[in-house]
């Protein structure tokens, strides 16, 4: 994987790290049923099981970075396009749960930085993947 793939891949994680704060101050499981079936799973509290869930999800995201990303891996490059996919969806889901609402929804501010940075990565993952395919 290319460094500049790599350095988006981290920007991305970083990017979702400050994502789930968002959602958690502005109480999305509260709002979003299925951010509160999970919560729940993990805790009566729907805050601590919400927070305890988007801490692991940026850990694996950490780990993916660390230990596939970062290291060339060869499983590296599915990991990013996983993460791309991922990230990619919540943003625009985020997006359009706001225009659905007419307004903000818990996400919504910082769901154009995943949405673009995931699509950054695609691009630079697919260039690297196909130099001839894809026109620079």
């Amino acid at each position: 994987m290319e460094p500049r793939s790599q350095r988006l891949f981290l920007a991305l994680i970083l990017i979702q790290a400050a994502h789930s704060i968002e959602e958690y101050v502005f109480r999305l499981y509260e709002v979003l049923a299925p951010a509160r079936i999970i919560s729940g799973l993990v805790s009566s509290n729907l805050a601590v099981g919400f927070a305890a869930v988007n801490a692991g999800l940026i850990l694996f995201g950490f780990w993916c970075y660390f230990a596939r990303v970062r290291k060339g891996h060869r499983s590296g490059t599915s990991w990013a396009w996983f993460w791309t996919i991922l990230e990619a969806s919540n943003g625009a889901g985020h997006l359009l749960l706001a225009a659905g609402r007419g307004g903000y929804f818990p996400g919504a501010a910082s769901a154009p930085l995943l949405l673009g940075c995931a699509g950054w990565l695609g691009v630079t993952i697919a260039r690297a993947q196909s130099p001839d395919q894809i026109p620079r």
